[in-house]
Parts: C-alpha cells; sequence; structure tokens
C-alpha cells in the first residue's frame, strides 16, 4: 500500500492548494532550496521534488504503470505545458502597477496558445491534446485554462476559440478534474488571506 504524498503548495495557484506560508525559510527550503511552491515529498520512494512540471513527469513516470495518462512514444510524452503564471503576475502579484505593456504582453501570450490549441484540434479533428485519450498534458492545462476569464478579461475564449472551448469543457467533466476543482475552491475559502 502505498503512503500519501505531501504537497506544498497554496490555495490560490492552479499548481495545487495547500498554504505554506514558510517557504523562504527552513524547514522548506530543505525541500526547495528556491523557496517556491509546489514542491512534494514522496514517502514511498524518498524522492523530493519542486517545479511542477518536474512533478508532473515524476509522478506520471513513477504511478502511471498503465500509461492511462501518458504515452510512451515521442513525440506525444514530451508535449505539455501552458505559460500563463506571468499574467497572474503582473496583473496580481508584482509590486508595480500599470504595467500595461507586461499585461498585455503576457494576455496576448494566452490568446496565441489559445489560438494555437484551437487550430490544432480544429485541423486533427482530435479530442485530446495529444493522440486519443486525456493525458497529463490536457490536465496540466485544464487548471490554467480557469483563469482566463480573469487574467483576460473583456475577451470571451468559448466564441474566439470553440474548439478549445470544447475541449476544455471534455476535459472540465471528467470526474477527477472536477474533484480537485471542488477541493481547490474548499482549500481557497480556508486559505488565510496573503
Amino acid at each position: 500500500m502505498t503512503k500519501p504524498i505531501t504537497l506544498y503548495s497554496h490555495a490560490s495557484g492552479p499548481n495545487g492548494w495547500k498554504w505554506f506560508d514558510q517557504i523562504k525559510k527552513q524547514p522548506f527550503i530543505s525541500i526547495n532550496p528556491n523557496g517556491r511552491v509546489p514542491a512534494i515529498e514522496d514517502p514511498n520512494t524518498g524522492v523530493t521534488l519542486f517545479e511542477s512540471g518536474a512533478i508532473i513527469q515524476y509522478l506520471v513516470d513513477t504511478y502511471d504503470n498503465t500509461n492511462k495518462l501518458a504515452y510512451t512514444t515521442s513525440p506525444e510524452k514530451y508535449l505539455i505545458g501552458p505559460y500563463f503564471g506571468q499574467s497572474a503576475w503582473f496583473q496580481y502579484l508584482h509590486p508595480e502597477k500599470n504595467l500595461t505593456s507586461a499585461i498585455d504582453r503576457y494576455n496576448n501570450e494566452i490568446k496565441r496558445l489559445v489560438g494555437v490549441i484551437d487550430q490544432h484540434l480544429k485541423d486533427t479533428g482530435a479530442q485530446y491534446l495529444v493522440g486519443d485519450k486525456c493525458t497529463y498534458a490536457d490536465l496540466a492545462f485544464v487548471m490554467w485554462d480557469q483563469f482566463i476569464p480573469a487574467f483576460v478579461k473583456d475577451w470571451d475564449f468559448k466564441t474566439e476559440a470553440p474548439d478549445f472551448a470544447a475541449w476544455n469543457d471534455r476535459v472540465v467533466a471528467r470526474p477527477a478534474v472536477q474533484k480537485a476543482l471542488t477541493d481547490k475552491a474548499k482549500a481557497m475559502a480556508a486559505a488565510p488571506p496573503h
């Protein structure tokens, strides 16, 4: 029987949902010297990791023995990853305000990336990003997709990118994603303000 993996994260971000207010000092910097979340400790293997891409790859490689969420072939195995975090940083977390050029740049990147995915889905007729099944590439995007309306205001991706929107709705409807979104909402409601 496997033991639970400890996830260090925070309530507001898409990469996890447990608030950890001491991330720039011990004991957390022994887990992640960079003092950032997410990070995990896996008591089953003794592995400690940080950075969401590395964590996802580790979890898939270690625990997805039937390749339910991944492919073993190239290039399918390596196709993953949104880049939405910079928009959040400049809009909500950066100490300087009125950084319109930076906000516009990253919001345009979100629109561009959504457009690329929309065109890929339209051109291929695919239901998922990679191959013929929902993989961690889909799951990595879907948590970020929930932030699009907050990041890119006055832009309706459901109208502008209908194939992307249909894909997003399909992935969000999965029971595991619904559970993750519910757990995240509960954690955010319970998290102290920061």
